[in-house]
Parts: C-alpha cells; structure tokens; sequence
C-alpha cells in the first residue's frame, strides 16, 4: 500500500501493558513500510500525552479495559481487548474506538484494522459484531418510533462509515452538500444517534452496515 500522509506513513503509537505483548505489536508495525512506530507506551495513563506529542495517526491499545483517556484522544483507535460483550463493544465504539479486535488476532489483521482505522471506518472482530447482533439486532423497534431508512440513507450511512466527508459522499452520490447533510440529518434523527459515529454504530447493530 502507498504512503498515505507522506514522510514516514502512518504513525502508530503502541500501548500495552504487558512488555511482551508491546514488543509483538511493535514488531508487527515496523514490519509494514508504510506504517511508522511513533511511540510506544506500557502506561495506559499516558495514552493522551503520547498521542498528542507524536502526532499520532492510530492508536494500537491492548487491554482488558477501557482507559479513561481514550475519549480525550485525537488518533483513531485500535482496541485489542479480551471483552467481547456486547455493552462493552458500544461503550469502546461511543468512546472513540474504531476498530476492535481478539487479542489472538494475527497480524495481518491488526495491520488491516490499523488501514481501516486510519481511513475512519469501524471495523469488528466477528465475536463482537455477533454479540452486537445477538444483543441488538433481535430487538423489536416500536415502528411508530423508528421510521424506515430509505435506501439513498443506507447509501449514505455506509458512506459515513467509510469515513468519507461530506463533499467526498457528495462527489460519490452526484449530489449536492446540502443534500448529503439533509441526509445525514434524517438518518441520525431515524435512528436516535447523536454524533456520525452513534449512527455509525447503530447501523451496525441493525445490519444496515455490512461487517
């Protein structure tokens, strides 16, 4: 894959708190010439600080647990995570992560969910996106609480999963930025999200997104 930010490529910073785990996901990014190792932390705690002082493309975490800093955090994310259950795959995915994946993951797939991060799109490991759908998708929606996406709204919602912009779904759809916002508009108000991501997200959850 070509450079994507010129220089060095994409800088990925590594956080784990497990010295050996870190040297892994170490190896795995300085082994792919297109992706940079910024930094690497075994100190959740610093994830912010790091992030910001590297100017960090994607962050690589492996944890068990959710730090508190992710929120705060520019960088995309990569979450690499033992917990797989349903409310805590949204709770990562509300708080900023965009991709989640097994720790026993090889590593063409952590490079490829590193790729997918960058580009702004989420990206589920198979048990999480099935949890996700075991939990969510079997729900039965109040029809008179949640109107039907219409087929250009799920054009435009796998668009926003893409992590296109507005002018980028625009120039795709032949349309106008009016129009992408109007659409946008009506799928979060549709599906009762707040931010692109929510919707993003919620998509997931209802099969509207293809994983």
């Amino acid at each position: 894959m070509s450079k994507q930010n010129g220089g060095d490529g994409i800088r990925v910073v590594v956080a784990a708190a497990s010295a050996v785990r870190r040297a892994g996901l170490e190896a795995i990014v300085r082994s792919e010439s297109d992706l940079h190792l910024a930094g690497s932390t075994g100190a959740l705690s610093r994830l912010d600080l790091l992030s910001r002082n590297a100017n960090a493309d994607v962050l690589l975490v492996d944890s068990d647990s959710l730090p508190e800093a992710l929120p705060a955090i520019a960088a995309r994310i990569v979450f690499l995570t033992e917990t797989s259950g349903a409310r805590d795959i949204s709770r990562f995915l509300k708080s900023g992560v965009r991709a989640i994946l097994a720790r026993e993951s090889d590593a063409d797939d952590i490079v490829a969910a590193i790729y997918a991060a960058y580009r702004g799109q989420v990206l589920l490991s198979a048990e999480a996106a099935q949890n996700l759908a075991a939990v969510f998708g079997d729900q039965q929606e109040d029809s008179s609480m949640l109107e039907e996406i219409t087929a250009r709204e799920a054009e435009v919602l796998r668009m926003l999963a893409e992590g296109l912009a507005n002018k980028d779904i625009a120039r795709r759809l032949s349309i106008s930025e009016h129009t992408v916002k109007f659409h946008i508009s009506s799928i979060l108000e549709k599906l009762g999200a707040a931010t692109r991501t929510e919707a993003v997200m919620l998509g997931i959850r209802r099969g509207l997104i293809p994983i």
